[in-house]
């Protein structure tokens, strides 16, 4: 499954369709006991104002006592925070799994490297989804 890291975003090419992407995303959250604050439906949405676009979904999760940490030594990193993962499938069917890097963020915010594993987690996350 090739991936690509474009401003930040890392993008992995998902083996399963959006749907089943995103079952796999919310078992693996709550097997870590990672509060899955929303998945937002984009396409649902954009269907519902009478707009089409491919199946898009939006994970937003986290965790406060990794995150709260990453907040207490940058604030801004609550801009980011909540992690989210974005799954959408492209204009000809193929189903992305995409999320903000770990490094980007860490560049971004100023995070000290020790803190980098409290968000280092979505990367694995993701990569098993796409699996």
């Amino acid at each position: 499954m090739p991936s690509n890291s474009i401003n930040g975003i890392v993008r992995i090419a998902s083996l399963h369709s959006v749907n089943d992407t995103v079952a796999k995303l919310e078992g693996m959250l709550r097997a870590k006991n990672v509060k899955l604050f929303d998945i937002v439906d984009h396409s649902g949405e954009a269907e519902r104002a009478g707009l089409k676009m491919p199946n898009t979904k939006l994970l937003i999760f986290g965790n406060p006592k990794a995150g709260t940490p990453l907040m207490l030594a940058a604030p801004s990193v609550a801009l980011d925070l909540p992690l989210k993962i974005l799954v959408a499938e492209d204009t000809a069917g193929k189903v992305w799994v995409s999320y903000s890097s770990p490094a980007y963020l860490q560049e971004r915010h100023k995070l000290p490297e020790d803190l980098l594993p409290n968000i280092g987690v979505i990367a694995a996350l993701a990569g098993e989804a796409a699996k």
